[in-house]
């Protein structure tokens, strides 16, 4: 979706069905801290982290369509600092769990970002946050992380 195609209820973005839901994923990187991994962008105001703090770190806009309407809902939530929870262990098992997931593509790709987190490290976090799994889909993807890091 181009940016400036956001408001634009003409312009579709992606289905998801009912009952479905998706789970995206983003690294925020504080200015100044070593998880800067983009170039700046030429034509951005430069500003410094002192003129940019405060309590909030980004904005999530996502629009959505009722079934059988035409125009869009907008949902919006601020990421606040206060968000930030310093140790894995106090997330939820579904993040953990999309961690997990989101880790092994990293890995199947080369591990230019995983550092020392591998097979073995998905495994871990992808069994402790198993949780709940009634259609057996979490199980199915520990046994493909298992073949995977057999290859």
């Amino acid at each position: 979706l181009q940016r400036e195609d956001f408001n634009n209820d003409k312009v579709d973005a992606g289905e998801i069905g009912a009952g479905h839901s998706v789970t995206a994923i983003y690294e925020i990187a504080l200015t100044g801290s070593r998880g800067l991994r983009l170039d700046k962008s030429r034509y951005q105001h430069a500003t410094t982290g002192k003129k940019r703090a405060g309590k909030e770190l980004a904005l999530v806009r996502v629009r959505y369509k009722l079934p059988g309407k035409t125009s869009s809902r907008l949902i919006e939530r601020p990421v606040l600092k206060a968000d930030i929870t310093q140790r894995l262990a106090h997330t939820s098992e579904h993040y953990r769990f999309s961690a997990a997931v989101a880790g092994f593509g990293q890995v199947l790709r080369g591990g230019r970002y995983t550092r020392d987190f591998g097979y073995d490290e998905v495994l871990e976090l992808a069994r402790v946050a198993r949780g709940a799994d009634p259609f057996g889909y979490r199980g199915e993807f520990l046994q493909l992380v298992n073949l995977a890091a057999a290859l």
